[in-house]
């Protein structure tokens, strides 16, 4: 199965759904994070789909960095022995494997041509410095290194995400659309309060996104705490759920496909306890369809979801004035749920389904 996770900053993901996420790498399925919100001043929200698909944008993967996959590992079929005599009828000689190294780089260009990153044809698997084997690379991306003396928060941030994404052995895809105080919101009365008449929520880029990962769940936040992002995350969410089947390449029926999660630490430090502490309009459902409280047991998830926590360092003191207040809040929080949900590990995240009836 593939599950699509909205997180509206980097970090949002790891912070709400981190147990469940490594609940489900552990599994085997298939996890892809879309953070929405990652993008600096002068990000430009308004490029054509031409210029969206041609900068690669969907395409950014960090594939397992398991054994399984590592291709430096594998041996030949047949041992290599090299003789003063001629080869052995199977083994190819050094002109051909170099025309053939040269037709692999070719696919290789057009193959990768419209991505974010792209990875060098090595059709030996005998690693040079002109082709590294990608596989014995920690983890894969873009190819440009990042001066973190210099850099600013947005891409210090998405480093944190890629990182986070390695760790945990999935994708992740940042779509760049500016932080909401980028957007002129100042200070937390406007930043956690309603979005304004003329800051809509990205519905078209992000059902783009959604609709051609093809997942069989995908996770909104809630907008706990009022989040100006979080809350036009959610609206995403919303509006999917209200739009009927396409004529044309018509999309997947939402509901039963749809979650919504608690934000943490925002749910922590406003006691949230259930739907009847958000705004009664904050949830406005289409006709049919309803919310009912699932739960996630992620007490054996615990220690890895804190070690993604920490791979977003610029974080961690904001949040938390430190590592053990991370580690406070995050107990107490996922103890909380577990007691609300009479999950006997003593530990889980809370997910709010959407069903019919």
């Amino acid at each position: 199965m593939s599950h699509v996770f909205i997180s509206p900053h980097p970090d949002d993901a790891a912070l709400s759904c981190g147990g469940l996420i490594a609940s489900l790498r552990e599994l085997g399925q298939n996890v892809t994070i879309i953070t929405v919100f990652s993008g600096g001043p002068g990000a430009d929200t308004e490029m054509t789909e031409y210029q969206r698909a041609a900068l690669g944008f969907g395409s950014k993967a960090v594939w397992p960095n398991t054994e399984s996959f590592d291709r430096s590992a594998l041996e030949p079929d047949y041992p290599v022995v090299r003789t003063a005599g001629p080869d052995a009828p199977w083994l190819a000689d050094a002109e051909r494997i170099a025309v053939t190294q040269e037709r692999a780089n070719t696919q290789a260009r057009q193959f990768w041509q419209r991505a974010a990153w792209t990875r060098s044809a090595n059709i030996t698997n005998e690693e040079t410095p002109a082709r590294p084997i990608a596989d014995g690379v920690g983890g894969q991306g873009t190819l440009a290194t990042t001066d973190f003396g210099a850099a600013d928060a947005t891409a210090i941030r998405k480093a944190e995400d890629e990182r986070y994404a390695w760790f945990m052995e999935c994708s992740v895809i940042d779509l760049d659309l500016p932080d909401a105080v980028y957007r002129g919101y100042e200070g937390d009365g406007e930043l956690l309060g309603g979005a304004r008449d003329d800051d809509h929520a990205p519905v078209e880029i992000l059902r783009r996104e959604i609709l051609r990962l093809e997942p069989q769940m995908v996770y909104f936040p809630l907008g706990v705490g009022g989040h100006v992002d979080h809350q036009l995350c959610r609206e995403v969410g919303i509006a999917l759920l209200g739009e009927g089947r396409r004529w044309v390449m018509p999309g997947p029926d939402l509901a039963g496909r749809v979650s919504f999660y608690e934000d943490f630490p925002y749910a922590w430090w406003n006691d949230f306890t259930g739907l009847g502490d958000l705004p009664s309009e904050v949830i406005g459902l289409p006709e049919g369809l309803r919310l009912e409280a699932r739960y996630a047991e992620i007490a054996e998830q615990m220690d890895r979801k804190a070690a993604g926590i920490r791979v977003y360092g610029s974080q961690i003191v904001r949040l938390f004035e430190g590592d053990q207040g991370m580690l406070d809040d995050l107990a107490g929080y996922a103890a909380r749920v577990a007691a609300a949900g009479a999950v006997g590990t003593g530990a889980a995240e809370r997910y709010w389904s959407v069903v019919r009836g």
